[in-house]
C-alpha cells in the first residue's frame, strides 16, 4: 500500500530533518516519563489525600486509559489538519495540565488532571512518527531516524523511575509534574523553531461518532487488563468489560467500513507489513513492559533497594537501546529486516533467560549483562518495525498508521503488565505447596513453625519471580520465531488485493 513517488515528494518536509528528530524526541521522552514517573509517588500520594492503594492506582491507570484511547484519533487529526499544529498544541496543553496536576487539591482533581494529560499527550507519538517519515528522503536515514526516536519509549520508562524516586525523595510528588515545565517550555520552542509545516492531507469531516465509538471499545479493552488481576478475571466488572470491548467493536467495523473518512481504515488489516508489524510489536512490548514492571519490585522487596536504587537497575538498558537502534535500521537495510527483527527479540530472550534464577544474593552487577542483552534486542528490532509501518502507507496516512501502531504498544504493555502479574500470583501459590512438601522443619513449636511458614512463603515468591522471568522470555522467542517466519516489511502487488492497491496508487 504505497503511494507514488510523485505524492510522497509533495508531502515531505523542508526543515532538517536530524533538527526534527531532536525536537519531537524531547516531546515523546516528556509523554513517556509521566506514564512512569508517577508510579513511585503513589505512597506520598496515599498519604496525602488519605485512600488505598487500589484507589490511588486510578493514579495511573486514568492516564493509560486515556492516552491508549485518543492515539488513533490524534493519529487521524494529524492526517487531516497537519501534524505539526496538532503537536504544538499538544504540547501547550501538556504544559498547562501539567501544572495543574501539580495544584491538584483532591484525588478528584488530580484524576480529572491525569485524564487530561493523557488526551493531549496522546498527540504527541502519532505525529512525532509521522514528522520523522516525512523529513527523511533517504530510506536508510529514515529506517536509523525512527530507530533512535523509538528507543525513546524504553529510555524514558527507564528514566522515569530515577527521575521520580528523586524529586519524591528530595522535594515532593508535585515535582513529578512540575518537572514537565521548564522541559516541556524548551520542547515547545525546539517545535516553534526547527518543526516545518507540513501539508495536511485531503481534507474531510472527522468522523466524531467513529472516535466515540473507538473510544468505548478500547476503554473497556485497556480497563480490563490493567484491573483484572485485581477485580478477577471472571467477576462480574471484568465481565462487562468483556462484553463492552465485543459490542463497541463490532460497532467500530460496522461504522468505520462505511464512512469516507475513518479513524481506522480497516484496509490496514489487509496489508501484509501493518498486521505482521502489530504482531511482533505487541508481543515485545508486552514482554518489555511486564518485565520492567516486576524487577524493582523484587530488587525492593528481596534486595532491599530502595526506589531510586531499584531505578538504577536499567542504566544499562538504557544505555544499550540507542546505541542498537540505528545499528538495527542499518542491518535492516542491508539484510532481510525479518532477520534482524527476529535475532533481536532472540537476544532480548536470552537477556530475560538469564534472569530466571534471581536470589537475594545478587549484586546490581549480576544484572548488567542480562539486561544489556534485553535492551540491545529491543533496540535491533524497533527501528525496522517501526520503519515498516511507515513506509507500507501513503505519506498522507502515516498518522493512522503509527496511531494504531502506538496503539498495539499500549494495550500489548497493559496485556504484559497484567499477564506476568497473574503470573507471579498463581506461581508463589502453586509454589508454597511444592516448597512445603520438600520441606523439613526441625521442632513443632508455635515460635518455629511461624519462622518455618514465614520462610517458606519467601522461598515460594522468590521461585515465583523466575518463573515469571521463564514465561517473559518464552514470550520473546515466540516472537522472534513470529518474526522470522510472518513479518513482512516490503509490500508487493501480489500481497495486497487490487481494490487496496488502486486506492494507495491514487493517494488515499
Amino acid at each position: 500500500m504505497k503511494d507514488t513517488t510523485e505524492e510522497r515528494k509533495a508531502h515531505r518536509l523542508t526543515g532538517h530533518p536530524w533538527l526534527v528528530l531532536t525536537t519531537v524526541m524531547v516531546g515523546t521522552l516528556l509523554i513517556g516519563l509521566d506514564r512512569t514517573v508517577v508510579n513511585l509517588a503513589l505512597p506520598k500520594i496515599i498519604t496525602d489525600f488519605g485512600l488505598t492503594v487500589s484507589t490511588a492506582a486510578w493514579i495511573a491507570t486514568a492516564y493509560i486509559i486515556s492516552n491508549a484511547v485518543f492515539v488513533p484519533v490524534f493519529g487521524k487529526l494529524g492526517d487531516l489538519f497537519g501534524n505539526r499544529i496538532i503537536y504544538l498544541w499538544s504540547f501547550v496543553g501538556f504544559i498547562v495540565v501539567s501544572m495543574l496536576a501539580g495544584l491538584s487539591w483532591g484525588f478528584g482533581s488530580l484524576i480529572f488532571f491525569r485524564v487530561l494529560q493523557g488526551l493531549v499527550g496522546a498527540a504527541v507519538y502519532p505525529t512525532a512518527m509521522s514528522l520523522i517519515a516525512k523529513s527523511f528522503s533517504d530510506p536508510k536515514a529514515r529506517a536509523q531516524a525512527l530507530g533512535i526516536w523509538s528507543s525513546s519509549f524504553a529510555v524514558s520508562a527507564v528514566i522515569g523511575p530515577l527521575l521520580g524516586g528523586y524529586l519524591v525523595d528530595n522535594f515532593s510528588w508535585r515535582w513529578i509534574f512540575y518537572i514537565n515545565l521548564p522541559i516541556g517550555i524548551a520542547g515547545l520552542i525546539l517545535t516553534i523553531l526547527f518543526l516545518p509545516h507540513d501539508q495536511p492531507g485531503e481534507r474531510g469531516t472527522f468522523d466524531w461518532f467513529g472516535a466515540v465509538l473507538l473510544s468505548g471499545a478500547i476503554s473497556s479493552l485497556v480497563l480490563v487488563v490493567d484491573q483484572g488481576q485485581d477485580w478477577g478475571w471472571l467477576s462480574l466488572a471484568s465481565v462487562l468489560c468483556y462484553i463492552g470491548t465485543l459490542v463497541f467493536g463490532v460497532l467500530v467495523y460496522r461504522w468505520e467500513t462505511r464512512h469516507t473518512h475513518p479513524i481506522i481504515d480497516f484496509k490496514f488489516f489487509r496489508n501484509p507489513v501493518i498486521v505482521s508489524v502489530l504482531i511482533v510489536s505487541f508481543i515485545s512490548f508486552g514482554g518489555m513492559m511486564g518485565a520492567m514492571l516486576l524487577l524493582p519490585v523484587f530488587a525492593q522487596t528481596f534486595l532491599h533497594y530502595t526506589a531510586t536504587q531499584s531505578g538504577y537497575l536499567f542504566v544499562p538498558m538504557a544505555l544499550a537501546l540507542p546505541i542498537f537502534a540505528p545499528l538495527g535500521a542499518k542491518l535492516a537495510s542491508s539484510f532481510d529486516a525479518r532477520y534482524t527483527v527476529s535475532f533481536g527479540m532472540a537476544l532480548s530472550a536470552l537477556g530475560l533467560y538469564q534472569l530466571i534464577h534471581l536470589d537475594p544474593a545478587m549484586t546490581s552487577m549480576d544484572f548488567v549483562m542480562p539486561l544489556v542483552l534485553f535492551g540491545a534486542g529491543l533496540g535491533l528490532g524497533m527501528a525496522p518495525l517501526t520503519n515498516a509501518a511507515t513506509t507500507a502507507v501513503p505519506l498522507n496516512e502515516v498518522g493512522m498508521s503509527s496511531g494504531l501502531l502506538n496503539l498495539t504498544r499500549n494495550i500489548g504493555g497493559a496485556f504484559g503488565i497484567a499477564l506476568f502479574s497473574t503470573i507471579l500470583a498463581n506461581a508463589t501459590n502453586a509454589n508454597v505447596l511444592m516448597v512445603a512438601q520438600n520441606s523439613h522443619i526441625f521442632g513443632t513449636t508455635p515460635a518455629i513453625l511461624a519462622v518455618a511458614q514465614q520462610l517458606i512463603i519467601l522461598k515460594a515468591e522468590i521461585l515465583s519471580y523466575g518463573t515469571v522471568f521463564w514465561y517473559a522470555s518464552a514470550a520473546m522467542l515466540i516472537g522472534a520465531l513470529v518474526a522470522l517466519f510472518l513479518l513482512r516489511t516490503t509490500v508487493s502487488g501480489e500481497d495486497i488485493p487490487p481494490e487496496v492497491l488502486a486506492e494507495a496508487s491514487a493517494g488515499g
